[in-house]
């Protein structure tokens, strides 16, 4: 066994060293072509392990944290909006009520006469909104139907 390892370790120190030599050659047709053994006479364009290869260092920048919006400080008492200036502010036009007309989009009614005062829930038909009187559009009752996202019934109701 110790004369097996003591063979072994000859072998290893009379074994020629592994070289990793890179060759920059030029072809016959003028192309540069890389190998591990030298070049023909004459070939030669470098000798990377005479002439090492210049390495670039691009340094690594971490990106600028974004900035946060400042957070918005609470309006003074004198300068919020009432419920009512919020109500009136979203609402639309409750004029338009009477020129609305079926196959109006959901987003067509809300944008013209602003959300309903009270909804159904959605039924095999689909949902009903009701919109209660208003100074714009006095004594009157307006429900709307919906059926797949469009207006399908108009019913306007007149209460004294």
């Amino acid at each position: 066994m110790y004369c097996r390892s003591l063979a072994l370790l000859a072998l290893l120190a009379l074994a020629p060293a592994a070289q990793g030599s890179v060759y920059k050659c030029l072809l016959d047709d003028g192309r540069v072509f890389y190998q591990d053994t030298p070049c023909a006479p004459g070939r030669e364009l470098r000798d990377f392990d005479k002439d090492p290869a210049n390495v670039s260092v691009v340094p690594f920048t971490q990106p600028a944290r974004v900035a946060r919006p400042p957070v918005k400080a609470a309006r003074p008492k004198s300068e919020r909006t009432t419920a009512k200036e919020a109500k009136a502010a979203r609402t639309g036009d409750p004029a338009q009520r009477k020129f609305l007309r079926a196959g109006m989009s959901e987003g067509e009614v809300l944008a013209r006469v602003g959300p309903p005062d009270m909804t159904s829930s959605k039924n095999r038909k689909g949902q009903r909104w009701t919109y209660m009187p208003d100074p714009a559009d006095p004594h009157t009752i307006t429900q709307l139907q919906f059926e797949s996202g469009r207006l399908s019934e108009i019913e306007r109701k007149v209460i004294r």
